[in-house]
């Protein structure tokens, strides 16, 4: 189930409006709805906490491990990290679809793909102008 299929389902379990919804967790509808319909994620971390509270679930539902990597990795390199993040997921459910991958082995693989592209993000670091670089 998708982040947004969740929302939804969550939101409806407890009765509430979209606009309510938004209203607790601190954000106008047109952001929530963003997040229920057009399939977009939270930038920051902290939205992920008060929509697990305000739609009383574990915050781990909503962030799945596909999530917190494009959500780790939009708030580390800006959207063209996030973009990038979002194709390699892309690209590797394609790969899964139909394998005869166990469960395990699928997010070892995962896991192992997230932090090869860390490492080279970091590595690529070097490479890049002062001008555009970031201060820590």
């Amino acid at each position: 189930m998708k982040f947004g299929e969740k929302l939804r389902y969550l939101r409806k379990e407890k009765k509430l409006t979209q606009e309510q919804v938004g209203k607790i967790i601190g954000v106008s509808k047109r952001t929530y709805l963003g997040y229920e319909q057009d399939g977009r994620y939270p930038k920051k971390r902290e939205v992920y906490g008060r929509l697990a509270e305000a739609l009383d679930c574990d915050i781990n539902y909503l962030l799945t491990e596909d999530e917190e990597f494009i959500t780790s990795a939009a708030e580390q390199y800006g959207s063209r990290g996030k973009r990038q993040a979002e194709e390699l997921v892309a690209e590797l459910s394609g790969m899964f679809a139909g394998g005869e991958l166990s469960e395990h082995d699928m997010d070892a693989v995962m896991i192992a793909l997230q932090k090869a592209y860390f490492d080279c993000k970091a590595d690529n670091k070097k490479y890049t102008p002062k001008k555009y670089l970031k201060e820590d």
